[in-house]
Parts: structure tokens; sequence; C-alpha cells
């Protein structure tokens, strides 16, 4: 995988988008000299038109990240990939014509336009088309050998078999005799040297998933290891790099305090954070204020009540903060004052509250909260008081989670439905303490692209 920026991509991934965006300014290169050919004018020097053909390429590139086009679903069905594409198309033809009214000269031409999308759609549909048929599943999946056969080892056996994984299993090896969740392991009494096993079996990285690792670590052999140019790598740092969660069960506190990461309260940072924010959200507020109006009135016709609500939330170091939300419950939804989980098809919702939730209209009114700086536009999803007492008993390093800034959206909203419960809250968390441990601007960009495909297709809202 490319680190960037302390975020991890896969290879392929990074390889398909360099492809495609070079497709990209191919097609309006390509709709220029059309068009210029049709028209009977000479199509003039490329420094001429690179703005034109750069802001093409790239608006159509943010488009197809926004909505999902390097997800697992898109790069193993074609059929996805299509319906997206055309998504992410429309998305940039709406940007691009914002764009012309405001900079006319760095957009293209509306028949070069025209001309662009539908080269650039039939060029990426070929692109995905010969690249599935041609290198398959398989093509660029790292070989990795295991140092375990106990549950640990059971893990990853688990997660190489879920569909668009990165990596594929070359081999295990039993450390222990009382290892033996894994058929198939070879014991370590029969590897002779483990460098040369890994090098015989084409592995690139080794990953130790030991049970136990307490003066049964072979460090010797992992030296060997490392020098043939192997990787080594623990279980949770791979894990964290594979799946994008810190992951509990096998995260201890050496861990978190040790690795690399944690460093979302560098000056510069949080400086640029906060700028952006109150920024951000000023331009939000002036274009969904409209929204807000709208969804106000249709509130009150809907339900008796009030339009907005208030409600306590945990914010920044465990420090309590209002919310304002537009109200989507009925005004008795918890009589008995006692906090209760959102559920799928909650009958204390709203006929108009279904709809708001769903489009996340009813979250704008938060935006108030990110210009006093009780939020941020990116960050964990700010719990209830209640609700924190009860999960920081529950799970490890729940405390964590709040040293930074809540959010309107975030790594754990876009990439796991809405939590309803325990277990769900500790795979939240897992979400969270990766975006507090690998914070930067480039994952922050990335959380608001992707937001847009969640409130496209909101598959977890309730």
């Amino acid at each position: 995988m490319f680190r960037l920026f302390k975020h991890y991509v896969p290879h392929a991934v990074v390889w398909l988008a360099l492809i495609e965006f070079f497709a990209l300014l191919g097609s309006a290169e390509g709709a220029w000299h059309l068009y210029a050919h049709q028209a009977g004018f000479d199509a003039g020097d490329f420094p001429d038109r690179w703005l034109p053909i750069l802001t093409f390429a790239v608006s159509n590139m943010l488009a197809m990240m926004a909505v999902g086009m390097y997800g697992t679903e898109a790069l193993r069905a074609m059929g996805f990939a299509t319906a997206r594409l055309l998504a992410a198309i429309s998305l940039g033809v709406i940007f691009l014509s914002v764009l012309g009214f405001v900079l006319p000269a760095a957009t293209l031409w509306r028949a070069n336009s025209v001309y662009a999308m539908a080269l650039a759609i039939v060029l990426l549909l070929a692109i995905r088309l010969i690249l599935t048929q041609s290198a398959g599943t398989d093509a660029f999946r790292r070989r990795i050998l295991v140092l375990g056969a106990g549950p640990r080892a059971a893990r990853l056996k688990a997660l190489s078999e879920e569909p668009g994984r990165g990596f594929q299993i070359a081999g295990y090896v039993a450390m222990a005799a009382n290892e033996k969740a894994v058929e198939g392991a070879v014991p370590r009494a029969e590897v002779a040297n483990l460098a040369d096993h890994a090098v015989a079996l084409g592995a690139g990285e080794v990953v130790l998933a030991m049970e136990e690792r307490r003066g049964a670590l072979p460090l010797a052999d992992l030296l060997r290891v490392k020098t043939t140019g192997v990787h080594v790598n623990d279980i949770a740092s791979f894990l964290e790099r594979e799946t994008g969660r810190v992951d509990l069960a096998t995260t201890n506190p050496s861990f978190l305090i040790f690795s690399d990461g944690f460093s979302a309260g560098q000056r510069i940072a949080k400086a640029s954070k906060r700028v952006f924010d109150i920024v951000a959200s000023l331009i939000v507020l002036v274009i969904g204020l409209p929204l807000i109006v709208i969804a106000g009135i249709a509130v009150k016709f809907d339900s008796k009540g009030p339009i907005f609500y208030r409600q306590p939330r945990v914010g920044l170091f465990g420090e309590a903060y209002d919310i304002v939300k537009i109200r989507s419950m009925r005004t008795d939804a918890e009589a008995a004052g006692i906090a209760v989980w959102a559920s799928e098809n909650d009958p204390r919702i709203t006929r108009v509250g279904h709809i708001i939730r769903k489009l996340r209209i009813d979250e704008l009114p938060q935006l108030w909260c990110v210009l006093k700086g009780e939020m941020s536009f990116v960050g964990p999803r700010p719990e209830r008081p209640s609700f924190v007492a009860e999960l920081e008993r529950e799970l490890p390093y729940y405390a964590e989670r709040h040293m930074v800034k809540p959010g309107l959206t975030g790594w754990a909203q876009i990439n796991y439905p809405y939590g309803a419960s325990v277990e769900d809250a500790r795979v939240k968390l897992e979400y969270d303490l990766y975006y507090a441990k690998n914070y930067s601007p480039f994952l922050d960009l990335l959380i608001l692209l992707q937001t847009v495909r969640v409130v496209l297709w909101p598959e977890g809202a309730r």
C-alpha cells in the first residue's frame, strides 16, 4: 500500500486513479481537437488550453472519488461502477457549469464539454472492463506469510477471503503446538529458515499473529526476514492498514503510545482546520438556509412541537455542549426521561423526520456549533453524556475519541451505518481512533468527498 499523508491507499487503487486521471485529460484534449475540426478552426497549442483541460480532469476525478468509484464494490462489479460513473459525470457537469459562470476561462466550452464527457464515459468504462477482464481480481493482491495459526491468524484468514481485499495469504506457520485454529499451517519445527520460506512462497510481507509473544518472538529469524527485503508487521498495524480501523481486540496501550500518529493537535494543522471550519460553515449555512426554512415549515405542519431542539453532547476533552438540530422525532420520544438508541424504522420519527434524516438536512443547524468552535466539519460523532458514561465502562480507549473535536461527518460515519448498540459503538470507536491517530488534511478531504456518497446513497441513515 502507498501511504499518503499517513493514510494507506492500495497500490491498485492509486495506479487505477492515475490511469483514469490521464484518461480524463485525454478526453478533454481529444474533445478540443474534435470540436476544432468540426467547427473549422485551428486547435492551437496545448499551453493555451491547459487550464480548462486540467479543470475538467480534476473536477471529474474528485466527483468519482465522492461517489465511491474507488470503493470495493465499484472495483469488482462493472454494473455498480457504471452507475456510479454516470453519477460522477453528472456531478462534474453541475460543478463545471457553476464554475463556468464564475471563471469562464477555466472551463471548456459547452460543446467541448459534451464531447469530453462522452469520450470520458467511453474511455473510463473501457479501462475498467479491460482491467477486470485481463488482470483479474488477484493481479494486484500482495502475498502474506502469517506467523501463527491460532484465533488471530484465523481472523486474518477470514479477512483475506472478503471481496476486494488487497492481499492473499501464501501460508501459515504454527509458532506453538497449541495453535490449531487454521488448518494446513506448517509447524515451526519443519521450517528450517523463515526468511527462505517467505521467499519461496513469494511473500512480500510477514505478519506476526502469535497468540503469545512474550519470550516467543523469533527475533533472529525476523531480522533475517527483514534484511532479505520482506516487510515485517504485527497484526495490530496490519489490521489498521487493511481495514482503516484501530482493532481493539489486538491493540494494547503500548501500541498506541509508541506507534506513529495522534498529531491532530499540532499548531499548524489545528489552525488550518479551524480556518476551513469557519469558511466552509459560513458558505454551507448561506446555501443551506432555504433548506432549513423549508424543512422547518414542514416540521411545523407535520407534528406538534418546536422546529428546533437542543440536546447535550460530549465534545473536545469530554466537555459538554448543546447541539441544535431540526426536530425529526415526536416531542414525547423520550417521555420517560431515559436516553434511547435510535433504531431502524424507529416509530418515534415523524413523516417529515424520515425525509430530513435521510438527506441529513436535520444536521444543518449544527453548523452554528461549528462556527462557535464547539464542533468541526470532520470528526467523531458527538454522543450524549449518558451514552458516553455507559460506553466508557464497556469499551477500552473510548475516552480517547474525545481528544479531537466532534464533527458533522467523520471516518466512522462514512464507513459504518448508524450505530444503535454497544457493539456498533465498538466498531465506530475503531474508526474514530483511526481518524484521531492518522489525522491529516488529506484524510479530511477524503471524508468530505465520501460524505457526498453517503448523502446520495444514505444506506445507514436512521
